[in-house]
């Protein structure tokens, strides 16, 4: 089996043209499709429904193609969107599929691996705690023996689709938060501690319900998680690398130790073959298949000891600073716009910074 991943641009969050012609022309399997990542132009907030409006589109895009019900789409499918596309970030989904024609690869040689997974339901009260944390590990170990990773060293990202809270949802239970914003950081926060936990990053038992959002020296380097208010579960996807898959995509990774750390990229770009300067030529970026990133503004209020403003903007909020800043840093290097930034890093990557991972031909 070998795994392939197609971007493609989206005019809007309902667009799906390119996915259909994509299924028309044979180069993706509707029936093979396990997982779409989406970037859409929303908000990136409580109340970004362009969020569920592509998740909404794309089910219904799959179950025409496939002759299957969207509620069946929606239950076999990880479907991720992450709202928020600042300063010059491009719309775009990252189609991930399988085709089973590919060629072994050598023995020891290691190719891109895709695994999925899903918790049950969570009650509002136990998002942003330990419950999460546990039913987000018991997953994510899942979906990484189903790709057939044998080693939490081959796991270069692992992204998650988690709960937030509502007004509604909270009202008459002893939840994690009254604020509903905050209530994303916490979802993230829980579910990337249960990714840390899953790939023995962190010890068990510091994975506790008062570390969530406050124990910033817990962390995954390569969680990414996004918190939506379409679902009540947490949809999970292992990228990695096995041996049990051919083709010639690889996946990479380095952790951003801030915002403007672009030598990281580089890091994880040099791992696939890749090398340049200033800024990737044609060759080497036509070797990209997707490139995936988290966004966080630190705590503190600089960057290298320079004054930032990010967290005092009334006006902007600071995750849409911090998507926009990445944004720019890594499409300044890569060439191109069309980047999987996600904001929010709670407990993914060291506090102000967050994973970077590239998926490449090799």
């Amino acid at each position: 089996m070998r795994a392939i991943v197609r971007r493609l641009p989206m005019r809007d969050p309902a667009d799906m043209s390119a996915l259909h012609a994509e299924f028309a022309a044979g180069r993706i399997d509707p029936r093979r499709v396990v997982a779409i990542l989406g970037k859409t132009e929303g908000n990136g907030c409580v109340n970004d429904f362009t969020r569920g409006y592509a998740t909404l589109a794309m089910k219904l895009a799959l179950a025409e193609a496939t002759a299957a019900s969207a509620a069946e789409i929606g239950a076999r499918t990880a479907l991720v969107m992450s709202g928020g596309t600042e300063g010059g970030l491009s719309p775009h989904m990252l189609v991930f599929a399988t085709v089973g024609d590919g060629a072994a690869p050598a023995p020891g040689v290691k190719r891109l691996a895709i695994g999925t997974g899903f918790t049950r339901d969570f009650a509002p009260e136990e998002i942003g705690r330990k419950a999460q944390i546990d039913a987000t590990a018991d997953a994510v170990r899942a979906a990484m023996a189903a790709a057939g990773i044998a080693s939490a060293s081959d796991v270069h990202y692992v992204q998650v689709k988690c709960p937030l809270l509502t007004a509604e949802r909270s009202a008459g239970r002893d939840v994690v938060c009254a604020d509903t914003y905050e209530s994303m950081g916490y979802s993230r926060g829980a579910s990337a501690l249960g990714i840390a936990v899953a790939l023995g990053e962190i010890d068990a038992a510091k994975a506790v319900d008062a570390a969530v959002c406050a124990d910033w020296s817990l962390w995954s380097g390569v969680a990414s998680t996004s918190a939506g208010i379409e679902l009540m579960r947490n949809e999970i996807m292992v990228l990695g690398n096995s041996d049990r898959w051919g083709g010639d995509l690889a996946i990479a990774h380095r952790v951003m130790k801030d915002g403007i750390d672009a030598p990281a990229l580089w890091a994880a770009l040099a791992d696939l073959g890749i090398s340049g300067a200033g800024q990737l030529d044609d060759a080497a970026r036509a070797r990209l298949a997707a490139v995936l990133a988290k966004a966080e503004p630190p705590h503190g209020a600089t960057i290298r000891g320079a004054r930032h403003i990010m967290r005092d903007d009334s006006d902007i909020n600071a995750t849409r600073h911090a998507r926009a800043l990445v944004g720019g840093v890594l499409a300044g290097a890569i060439g191109d716009t069309r980047l999987f930034v996600s904001g929010g890093a709670e407990h993914q990557g060291p506090d102000g910074g967050g994973p970077v991972a590239v998926i490449a031909s090799i």
